[in-house]
């Protein structure tokens, strides 16, 4: 058998694979890696690096069905967090970069995001539809306790009685509770704290840089306690990796506050796939053949699923088991909890950012 290399520890993906965009790349080598573990050296090039845009817009219209959202916002892209399945990686390459080590490395930070957003909130044309702040990646990532970009917007959203809902799996949300509450008076905040197992052994090779499970609970219960909907997200579900978790999790996260739970598949688009099968053979070669074929086993014989409606749920015996098991711990744990809608009314009120007078 070929000699196991190196992990990149501290790091989701384990290799910068080829940007399809890209005709001329420079790529940084595996091998490189290596000769500075052998040195004794430690390689600057895993830093992380933040680099400033000046984008011209920052909210987007979410045209996919299947999604669950209208509209969007990132205020980062690229994220540190290095999820191994996240299926934003696929999105660094339009900036330039490669959806593997460059999308945890290479973080583009949207100064002027917060002003954007004014703008739009106070557009004469804008209705007042729910902005999700993280559809792409995650904005309360490590880059937020430095730029606070997160904030600010949540602040501009405040500012003109505008609904908004969050997704993260940081504990860095619980900074601007201030904020949240102030937005939860008006039915203005809605939270989807991401939680994909009860093991820390499994979260830190899944997850490498994210916040641990202790302080993602914490962070549900607290939240719940100031009256702030959450959802847990168990996203994505992998077969053979956090499947058997299923209900554990929504026992747990019953238990301390949250209003709902829900789910998705794993789907490996894209060069995500190249990436995720690279990763799992270094990390988990024991299981990496059964994994790997049990994703398949969800999509239809590949692990590349585009099907609207499919790619997301999965199709297949092990999809309709995973179905079945999340059936049973939402009757079981949620059957008389549910998430709230979000205020759109009061908007107009405030479009220029104090309260109208009629």
């Amino acid at each position: 058998m070929e000699e196991q290399k190196m992990i990149i520890k501290g790091r989701g993906a384990q290799q910068n694979i080829h940007n399809k965009f890209l005709k001329d790349e420079h790529e940084w080598r595996d091998d490189f890696l290596e000769y500075c573990r052998l040195e004794g050296e430690e390689a600057d090039k895993n830093k992380t690096k933040y680099l400033e845009v000046f984008p011209k817009t920052i909210v987007n219209k979410v045209t996919s069905p299947d999604v669950g959202m209208e509209f969007s916002m990132n205020p980062y892209q690229g994220c540190e967090h290095g999820c191994i399945y996240c299926y934003a990686r696929n999105s660094h390459e339009y900036w330039g970069y490669s959806a593997g080590l460059d999308f945890e490395r290479n973080i583009l930070v949207k100064k002027n995001a917060a002003e954007l957003l004014e703008a739009k909130l106070k557009s004469k044309s804008w209705k007042a539809r729910t902005v999700v702040m993280s559809g792409n990646t995650d904005c309360y990532q490590p880059a937020e306790k430095e730029f606070k970009l997160t904030r600010k917007c949540l602040q501009v959203f405040l500012k003109y009685k505008h609904p908004t809902a969050i997704i993260t799996k940081n504990a860095l949300i619980l900074r601007d509770i201030d904020v949240l509450q102030e937005l939860h008076k008006n039915g203005l905040i809605a939270v989807n704290i991401s939680i994909t197992s009860l093991s820390e052994e499994t979260r830190r090779v899944l997850e490498p840089r994210t916040a641990t499970i202790k302080k993602r609970l914490e962070t549900v219960k607290i939240l719940s306690n100031y009256g702030i909907p959450v959802n847990v997200m168990i996203a994505p579900i992998i077969p053979a990796i956090n499947s058997h978790e299923i209900l554990n999790i929504a026992r747990v996260a019953s238990e301390v506050g949250a209003s709902s739970i829900a789910f998705t598949v794993v789907r490996l688009n894209g060069t995500i796939g190249q990436i995720f099968t690279d990763w799992i053979y270094k990390t988990m070669p024991d299981r990496a053949e059964k994994v790997l074929h049990q994703i398949q086993d969800c999509h239809g014989g590949t692990l590349n699923d585009s099907r609207w409606g499919l790619r997301k749920k999965g199709d297949g015996k092990i999809a309709e088991q995973l179905h079945s098991m999340m059936t049973l711990a939402k009757n079981k744990y949620f059957k008389n909890k549910t998430m709230p809608a979000l205020n759109t009314n009061l908007h107009e009120m405030y479009k220029d950012g104090q309260m109208k007078l009629f």
